[in-house]
């Protein structure tokens, strides 16, 4: 099953969802700000991208700017502030089996679709 991880007010989010309603196939929308994802959540997917914890940060975040920049962060704190403050997490983030991408730019989420 396919599971976009969506933001309804971020425009690359909705372009992204939209990809996936004209792909014809189907999926599961995650709504990541009212279903929070759990650190262990946020390891896997982290895995499945192939990235950093930093990397799945939204680092332009007001939240991220004043609370978090300019400290030294384990990955495991990192990870701790995206649970504490979903919004700092990228979006959105597609997943397809055991690939996933981060829809940015939102045709990026075209090279799961045509596996």
């Amino acid at each position: 099953m396919i599971k976009i991880y969506h933001n309804p007010r971020c425009g690359k989010s909705r372009q992204g969802l939209q990809i996936l309603e004209h792909s014809g196939k189907e999926f599961e929308i995650i709504k990541y700000l009212e279903e929070v994802p759990t650190k262990d959540e946020l390891k896997s997917l982290i895995e499945l991208l192939g990235i950093s914890p930093l990397e799945l940060v939204r680092q332009n975040e007001s939240i991220w700017k004043e609370k978090y920049k300019s400290k030294k962060l384990s990955d495991d704190a990192i990870l701790q502030a995206m649970v504490e403050n979903p919004k700092l997490i990228e979006r959105p983030i597609v997943v397809v089996g055991n690939k996933a991408v981060i829809g940015r730019p939102p045709e990026k989420i075209n090279t799961l679709l045509s596996d």
